[in-house]
Order: structure tokens, then C-alpha cells, then sequence
């Protein structure tokens, strides 16, 4: 293995301790930043060529040396053969040994804490595009889950007690409005990472006339740095990042929760397919829905990337310390474990079978529709208290019965109150229960027809 020159050794007489070198180093995960460390060079270096810093020719020649770095990317032992710090340093030393001293010039008016900024920032836009495209794919498999289950109903539940029921889809179209609202937030995340930090060198700003907004519009920057100190010590865009793939999490882990707990016997309501879930060593019988228990679980890996930024960063003097090292291999592993997650839990939404029978039978019962008598006397004139008081009385009274509301007698239930009437009946079946929800957002049929249609358009 070839050992690369460090960027930093003219001021040390001593090489450093073994030890201290391989905990220093962190080639083995931002050699992932590799192209978009290539790309900011570039840029760059034409941004030194344009304010005279260097040759149009110089300039030429870097960036041909640069492109014969970059076409190395998929070879594993391009990367093996050099021992080097970083990937900026690889990618340095790469490009002298390719054409000489021009090389040795684009560091020029740059330093490492301005350029590991611009590279996190680029990987994290195009990371940002991926990851909401995956949510968006969710999304989709959410939508399809609905719309071939229109008819579906579900109980609905509070404190996981049998409240009032919702149609299927309904229930589907909750989870897609809480990614919608993840990729809102990946959306505005990636505005305030598109920020050109380059040009703010060490810490006090370049000593050469580049035309940071030239550089910014070559690379897709919305807009530069407007503190030079706040530039290259900012990393509030990686915990913003992180956090949003937090909530994401937070989202795939609730509806890992309901499909295992649906899948189980005791609900009986989904069955997942063999193709997303496992069978046990010991009891030939059974089939564990391991796919969303791993999503379930791995949500905890990125709420503790959020709290580990978090901590690394609460109690940094300005401006660059190396502490700042530690927020790529958060970042990363977020990165992955969200898509991920958001790929496996697309996969078992279109590998899921309702037993809709079993489902509508428990959406029937428990006397879920107590509200919606409650809701009768009010409409006779009585108020809601007085009604709600008078409902939980009869509940009482067909616990005692074993008997759902609707099957007490019509004398029984006037005996709790003259104002019920022979149209009680109607107005206590699941088909009422249901289209009585017709307010904008509710469960009624017509109104979830009309959010499935709003919801593609959405996509």
C-alpha cells in the first residue's frame, strides 16, 4: 500500500504514532463524499483560473487530472492501494501524481474545513432528492393499498380500546399524510443545505478575488455563505437532516407497530406473505413478521445519530474542531437506515392480505357506535353531557346483556330516555356509523374517495 502525503506535515519534524494516525483518519467513510469532492474542485479550480490565481491551461490540465481521478469510482482497489487521511487528501495526492505540481496549486485559497462543508452539502442534496423520492414510492404503495381495499372497514382505536370505526383506507391515508409531511421536511432541510460555504478557507475567508457566486451557480447553490466563521462551523444542516429522518422513523416504526400487531392471532386482520416474513428454528407453525420488527427496531439507530450531533455539537468554541468529524458516519448511517426502512416497509405494504370479514366483524362490536347514539339524542334536542351520560347508562346495560347496543329492544332503550324512537335502529349500523363522518378529513365514504383522489394527484 502506497502511503499518501499528509496535507499538513511542514510544520511537524515527527511522524505521527501509528495509533493516533488510524483514530485520526477518516478515509474509511467519507471516501463516500469521492464525487462530490471531485465536483467542488473543479469548480474551484475554475474559479481560481477566473480571478487569475492560476492558468486557463493550468486549470485545464486539473481538471483533466481530476476527471481521470473520478473515473477510478467504482474501482475498489484504486482506494485500497493509498493510505491516506481523508478523501481530500486522497484525492490530492491522486491528482499530483497525475499531472505534477499544477496539482499542488488547486488547494489554493481553500481549506479543508470549507471543503469538507461543500462536500457534505453536495452529497446531502442529491442524498435529500433520493431519500424523498423512497418516501414518495411509500406513499404510492399506501395509496394502492387503499384504493384495492375501498370497501374495507377497520376498528378504529384510542389507548389501543376499541373506539369508533373508519374505513381501511382511511386508516391508509393517515400514514400518507405523515409522509407527506416528511417530505415537506426533507424538502425545506435541502433549501437550507443548498448553501455554498466554499471560499470561507480556515475560517477568516479566501485572500484571492474568486467569484464565490460564480462557483455557487457551477455547482447548483442557491445562494453562499454570508459568515465565513458560521460557514465552516455550521453543521446545523446535517442535525436537521438527521432529525428529519428521525420522524420518518418515527412514522415507519408506528405502522410497523399495527401491521405486527394486526398480524397477530389475536387480531387476525392482516397476513403478511412469505415474502416478507420469516418462519421460527424451533416451532414449525409459525410466521413472525420480522421485516417491520427490524424497521420497528432500527428506528432507534437514528434517534440516537440525532442525539449524538446534537451532543457533539453543544459545546464547540468556534470555528472548526475535529469533533466535527464524527457528523458524517451520523449522517450516513441515517441515510441508509431510512432508505432502507422505507424500501422494506413499501415491500410488505404491497405483500399484505386483509381478512376484511375478520376485520368488519371487529369493527361491529364493542359497541363502537356509542357515540353515534350519543350523537341521535343530541340531534332529539338533548344536550351532548346530558346525552353522553344517559349512553354510558345503557352501555352498562348491555355489558350486563352480552348484547350490542343495537340488539336491545326499542322499549329498553326508552326506558333510558323518551326520546329515542323506532329510527335509533338505523342510526346505530356500521353503514350510518361510517357516513355520519362526513366533515372535510373524516371517514366517510365520499369523503375518503375524495382524499384518495386528492392524495395521487399529490404524487
Amino acid at each position: 500500500m502506497t502511503k499518501s502525503r499528509n496535507l499538513w506535515g511542514g510544520r511537524f519534524s515527527q511522524e505521527a504514532d501509528p495509533s493516533f494516525a488510524t483514530f485520526n483518519n477518516s478515509f474509511t467513510f467519507d471516501r463516500r463524499l469521492f464525487a462530490v469532492d471531485i465536483r467542488a474542485s473543479v469548480a474551484h479550480c475554475n474559479g481560481l483560473a477566473t480571478a487569475g490565481v492560476i492558468s486557463r491551461e493550468e486549470a485545464d490540465k486539473i481538471n483533466a487530472g481530476l476527471q481521470n481521478v473520478l473515473d477510478h469510482e467504482r474501482d475498489s482497489a484504486y482506494f485500497e492501494q493509498m493510505n491516506s487521511e481523508d478523501v481530500h487528501s486522497f484525492v490530492e495526492a491522486r491528482l499530483v501524481e497525475i499531472v505534477g505540481d499544477a496539482g499542488r496549486k488547486l488547494h489554493t485559497g481553500r481549506s479543508r474545513n470549507d471543503q469538507v462543508a461543500t462536500d457534505l452539502r453536495l452529497w446531502l442534496r442529491d442524498a435529500i432528492d433520493q431519500l424523498s423520492e423512497r418516501v414518495r414510492s411509500t406513499q404510492a404503495a399506501l395509496l394502492d393499498f387503499a384504493e384495492a381495499n375501498s370497501d374495507a372497514v377497520l376498528p378504529g382505536y384510542t389507548h389501543l380500546q376499541r373506539a369508533q370505526p373508519i374505513l381501511f383506507a382511511h386508516w391508509c391515508l393517515s400514514y400518507f399524510e405523515m409522509l407527506a409531511r416528511d417530505r415537506e421536511r426533507l424538502s425545506e432541510t435541502r433549501r437550507r443545505v443548498n448553501v455554498l460555504p466554499l471560499g470561507s478557507a480556515a475560517l477568516a475567508g479566501a485572500s484571492f478575488p474568486i467569484d464565490r457566486e460564480a462557483v455557487a451557480r457551477e455547482l447548483g447553490f442557491e445562494s453562499i455563505s454570508r459568515n465565513s466563521v458560521d460557514a465552516v462551523s455550521d453543521r446545523d444542516f446535517c442535525v436537521e437532516f438527521v432529525n428529519a429522518c428521525a420522524l420518518v422513523m418515527v412514522h415507519l416504526s408506528r405502522l410497523a407497530e399495527e401491521v405486527i400487531l394486526y398480524s397477530t392471532s389475536e387480531f387476525g386482520f392482516f397476513e403478511l406473505s412469505d415474502a416478507v416474513a420469516s418462519g421460527s428454528s424451533l416451532m414449525p407453525q409459525k410466521k413472525n413478521p420480522d421485516s417491520m420488527e427490524l424497521v420497528r427496531g432500527k428506528a432507534g439507530r437514528v434517534f440516537g445519530h440525532t442525539v449524538s450531533l446534537l451532543t457533539m455539537l453543544k459545546g464547540l468554541p468556534l470555528a472548526y474542531n475535529k469533533d466535527m468529524q464524527e457528523d458524517k458516519e451520523a449522517v450516513f448511517d441515517s441515510f441508509d437506515t431510512t432508505t432502507a426502512c422505507l424500501e422494506v416497509s413499501a415491500l410488505v405494504l404491497r405483500n399484505v392480505q386483509l381478512n376484511v370479514d375478520r376485520m368488519r366483524a371487529a369493527a361491529s362490536k364493542g359497541m363502537m357506535n356509542a357515540t353515534e347514539l350519543a350523537d341521535y339524542l343530541v340531534r332529539k334536542g338533548v344536550p351532548f353531557r346530558n346525552a353522553h351520560e344517559t349512553v354510558g347508562k345503557i352501555v352498562v346495560r348491555a355489558i350486563e346483556k352480552e348484547m350490542e347496543l343495537g340488539d336491545l329492544s326499542l322499549a329498553e332503550l326508552r326506558s333510558f330516555s323518551d326520546e329515542i324512537e323506532s329510527d335509533v335502529f338505523e342510526s346505530l349500523t356500521l353503514e350510518q356509523t361510517l357516513g355520519s363522518k362526513s366533515l372535510a378529513g373524516g371517514t366517510a365514504p365520499e369523503r375518503v374517495a375524495e382524499a384518495l383522489k386528492t392524495a395521487r394527484e399529490l404524487l
